[in-house]
């Protein structure tokens, strides 16, 4: 029998049912319902019988709106993600999966903002504070004054950044935090969610910019109730696939900046260093473009980046061909195929096909329809695409080449690079003294790789 108060929590997604049972009736996920007492939050608001209230003050629409102000920390490509710099009194959530370097780079934007004039603390609760100034000393940041601890009480956090108030404050991370108000484990839903509203209660305020580390499930998403995500100012993803040294840096949530803007980071023996032109890392311009590649101009966030779509059509060795797919939507790839087998002939049902992003890096945008369709013709025709030439623009299920937003940054950008040509929607107009190669359907470009003539 549940206790009084006890209450079953669901580990997935938060819901609280008055019973145990196997299967969580919420999001229908096995066992994973907990038994976790209910107690009143520290923070929570007690109302006295008679206590009057003050009511509320409205305001028009008109009234003006300052900017918000900025703490730069120095780390440039994590201020860009950040919309320009952190906000005081903000919150910010970063999480990746384990191993990506999400301390690391806390360490080095805590390190530089406090040689700025930025009063920083590092709390940790997965470290000892020999190990995180170990890892300081190693990343040549012994001397940056920087304020460390190791701690995971809530209580004991909370009433420290009460007597010694910072700029700018790291929890590493929100899933080690316990709060001896509530009976249920250290990492459990009711734990985290009301470790994360105390801190950023405390950052609202106080006016203090609190980041907080979170850890990510086998899935992909932050572990914990999507409360978290709701709470917070801003939500950064922590991106790298192993074995590549490059790192990605994506906003998904930004209540004061651009949502999608990215960060590229570059891992190495002193830590993360920041990559300035994110499309030459990402490129190899060393050689003849090999059949089966394509050079994708994509945008991501307000930046313009090239990389290189490759593709592998080889006949299949079962009955049933294989479909791989890395750095791109896997869905996106099945449709691209059905458009390219029945508006274009081209066949492909029984050969197995594997498309890759080079670099580790992973593109979401909808223009990259025709640079994967040029990569898989160019693999199954055997006919490598100009080493000049670029590709941009989205497919339609009719076989239609349709315009992408920003087109002439993506050219300009292309352009600089070196590359003099684009395989892109018919009627845009050129930029940066790229010729256009424009193409109205796909069955049109698929044409014009098969034919040698056009290069």
């Amino acid at each position: 029998m549940a206790r009084d108060g006890a209450v079953y929590v669901c580990q997935s997604c938060g819901a609280a049912q008055s019973k145990w049972s196997g299967q969580c009736q919420a999001c229908g996920a096995w066992n994973t319902l907990v038994e976790e007492v209910q107690a009143r939050p520290p923070g929570a608001l007690a109302t006295k019988r008679g206590a009057r209230s003050h009511g509320l003050a409205f305001q028009g629409l008109e009234d003006p709106v300052a900017a918000p102000p900025r703490l730069i920390t120095g780390v440039e490509e994590f201020d860009r993600v950040c919309g320009g710099g952190v906000v005081p009194g903000s919150a910010i959530l970063l999480g990746g999966d384990p191993g990506v370097g999400k301390s690391t780079l806390l360490m080095q934007v805590a390190a530089n903002a406090a040689r700025r004039g930025i009063s920083c603390a590092y709390i940790s609760g997965e470290e000892a504070v020999e190990q995180v100034r170990g890892r300081a000393q190693r990343m040549g940041l012994a001397d940056a004054p920087v304020r460390l601890a190791a701690e995971t009480s809530l209580r004991d956090i909370l009433d420290g950044l009460k007597r010694e108030p910072f700029d700018l404050v790291v929890i590493d991370s929100i899933q080690t935090m316990w709060s001896d108000a509530h009976e249920a484990a250290p990492g459990s839903v009711t734990q985290v969610r009301a470790a994360a509203g105390e801190l950023v209660r405390l950052a609202k305020k106080r006016g203090t910019a609190v980041i907080l580390v979170g850890h990510v499930t086998k899935e992909g998403t932050i572990a914990g109730p999507r409360v978290i995500e709701h709470m917070v100012d801003a939500v950064l993803a922590f991106e790298g696939e192993r074995g590549y040294p490059f790192r990605v840096l994506r906003g998904a949530k930004n209540r004061f900046g651009a949502t999608d803007e990215i960060g590229v980071f570059e891992m190495g023996d002193a830590g993360l260093a920041e990559v300035k032109n994110p499309s030459a890392l990402f490129l190899d311009t060393s050689g003849e473009r090999a059949a089966g590649a394509a050079v994708f101009a994509g945008i991501e966030g307000s930046r313009p980046v090239l990389v290189e779509f490759q593709a592998l059509v080889a006949p299949s060795a079962y009955g049933t061909p294989r479909r791989a797919v890395v750095g791109w939507d896997s869905g996106r790839l099945a449709m691209v195929l059905a458009v390219l087998e029945t508006r274009c002939g081209l066949s492909l049902g029984g050969r197995d096909v594997y498309l890759n992003v080079a670099g580790g890096l992973r593109v979401n945008e909808p223009a990259a329809d025709l640079a994967a369709a040029a990569a898989l013709a160019s693999s199954a025709l055997d006919e490598a695409l100009p080493q000049d030439c670029v590709v941009f623009g989205e497919i339609s299920l009719s076989g239609d080449i349709r315009p992408v937003s920003r087109m002439e940054s993506r050219m300009k950008e292309a352009a600089k690079l070196g590359f003099k040509r684009a395989l892109a929607p018919k009627d845009v107009e050129g930029a940066g003294g790229l010729k256009i190669d424009g193409v109205a359907r796909l069955a049109e470009a698929i044409a014009k790789i098969g034919d040698g003539d056009w290069r």
